[in-house]
Parts: structure tokens; sequence; C-alpha cells
């Protein structure tokens, strides 16, 4: 989610206003802090990887973004076990164990002197000949950043946001599957693109078949009769750690729920809808194509649920 997701860099300017579609790139800052780049911490100025690695030249890796809150990192059991589905899959070998990647997450947050703050874990193939040849890669590339999280602003938490529909569909899931978190986001790039010039922060994807897949970077849910739906695997999703937690939340609160396909008319019909990522946590929207969800507030459920959210994680953060 895809999900998950990465941090947004946000203004406060409402999604519903218009924004211009290019603004001007900000001047690169050299951040602070340290990296941790293949079992050592090094300044965040100087932490690099090689031209010739292939997470460079073929975005051939694999990635996790993840949450700590009040020092405990939600979920990583379940981060790092996705990092491992998603190496395996595109067989890259990890240079180590999971408890060694634990390890790793942990000493970037604490050398950062970070309590709360968004994690990313990245494993490329490593460096090799300029050809696609992967196994003329020997040594994959391990490292872990950590900084503070950049949210949305807070009013769209309280009024809600716009999103789009992209025209750009998710990738086939025969070509590459969505449940592999890749370094390769360029079908979600060119998605997110179509939501900055919409004057918007995010777009829905949907799959060859017409059917709502997720955003660019959130899972979506939505709200009918008083059930909560989302799409299922099989519509090309990535099965987001935040969407799971929501799951869990909705079945302690007894909100019944269903994973079932669903077509753009089932957004613009929808009682109420939500997104949900790493760095989003849960957020209501209240227009889709300029279709207003509801009665275009923030709705009761999404309220509960976000509420729920935020109790969980500010209170004592699941790390499994």
């Amino acid at each position: 989610t895809m999900n998950g997701s990465e941090p947004a860099r946000m203004t406060t300017t409402p999604a519903q206003t218009a924004a211009p579609n290019h603004a001007p790139a900000e001047a690169f800052t050299p951040p602070s802090g340290q990296v941790w780049i293949d079992g050592a911490l090094v300044p965040a100025a100087q932490a690099s990887v090689s031209v010739f690695d292939h997470g460079v030249l073929y975005g051939d890796g694999v990635f996790e973004g993840i949450r700590a809150y009040n020092g405990r990192v939600l979920k990583l059991e379940s981060h790092l076990k996705r990092l491992e589905e998603s190496a395996r899959a595109i067989r890259l070998d990890i240079p180590y164990s999971l408890p060694q990647l634990d390890a790793a997450v942990r000493q970037t947050l604490e050398v950062n002197g970070l309590r709360d703050g968004y994690i990313r874990l990245v494993v490329t193939r490593g460096a090799g000949t300029l050809g696609l040849h992967p196994f003329r890669c020997p040594n994959p590339c391990t490292f872990v950043i950590a900084a503070e999280v950049r949210l949305y602003p807070q009013e769209l938490y309280d009024h809600g946001m716009a999103i789009v529909t992209a025209s750009t569909i998710r990738n086939h899931p025969g070509a590459l599957s969505p449940r592999i978190k890749s370094l390769n986001y360029l079908n979600n790039i060119l998605a997110k693109i179509e939501a900055i010039d919409a004057g918007v922060l995010e777009a829905v994807m949907l799959n060859h078949q017409g059917c709502v897949a997720e955003c660019t970077g959130d899972n979506i849910f939505i709200v009918k009769d008083g059930r909560l739906l989302s799409p299922p695997l099989h519509a090309g999703v990535l099965e987001g750690v935040t969407a799971q937690l929501v799951y869990g939340l909705a079945d302690r609160l007894g909100i019944p729920q269903q994973r079932t396909d669903l077509t753009k008319h089932d957004l613009y019909t929808a009682d109420e809808m939500f997104l949900t990522g790493t760095a989003a946590e849960v957020i209501g929207v209240t227009q889709v194509d300029q279709r207003t969800i509801g009665d275009g507030k923030v709705g009761p459920v999404t309220k509960q649920l976000l509420a729920a959210f935020r109790e969980l994680v500010g209170h004592n953060a699941p790390e499994d």
C-alpha cells in the first residue's frame, strides 16, 4: 500500500483546492543523523550505493516502510516477514537474518534519537554489470533510514480528503505480483502524477478488469450499509500491514467486513471511504472524481476506526 507507504511531503492546502501542477522543486538539504548500511552506521549525508547497483539501474530490490510509536516499532515482525517474502519472490537472497534486521532497525532508531518516526528498510540486488543478469551482482546492499514522519495535514483528518481515479492502471498481477513490495514504483508514480495534476494528494488505481485495486501509496476501504468493504488480494493489492490492523480493529468493534471486487460505481455511492497506510494511518475520503461521498464529512465508522488505531499505537504499539 503500496501502501504502506512513504511519508508524504504535504502542504496545508485543502485537497479540494486545486494546486499548481508543477510547484518549484525544493532545494535538497543533506540529511542529518546516521544511516545503517551493510552492517555499519554512517553519516546520512555520506550514505550511498553504487551507480552500478541493480536497485539504481533497474529498480531491482525490495523494501518496507515501517513506523515507530513511543519507542516501539509497529508490527516489525510482520514487516520483516513481508520483506523476506518479497525477496524470495524475486530470488533475492537477503544477506542478514531477520533477527539481524530487527536489531538494525532498532539500532538506527536509537542512534538517531527517535521514539516516533518512519523507518525505510531496503535490500537491493547490489552492484554488478550494466546488463540485466541479476546473478552477476554478488553482494546485495542493505540499508536502514530512520527519520521523522510527515503526515497529511491535520485538516484532512478532520474534514476528509479528495482523490481522483487514475487512468494509469495497476500492473497486471500476471506480470508482476502487487504483493511484492519492490523498488520499482514507476506504475504508482505515474498515477501519483495524475493526482498532482488534478490538485489532490492521492489517486485510486484500477486493475486490468476495471475493478478497484488500491491507491498509489495506500489501501482503500468503503463503508456501505454498515459493512466495511475492501478489494480482495486477487484485485491487485499489496497486503498492507496497517490494513491488517484495521481488519482486526473492525472485528473487535463488531463492524461486519467483506473483501470483494469493487467498481468506481461502488466508490461513488459509498456511505464512507477511507485510506490506510504506514504514513497515512487511517484517513477519511470525502470526494472522489468530484463526487461527494456520503454527506461530505468524515463518517462515523471511519472516525471510530481512526480513534481505535490511535489508541492502539499510542498506548502500546504491537510489534508482532
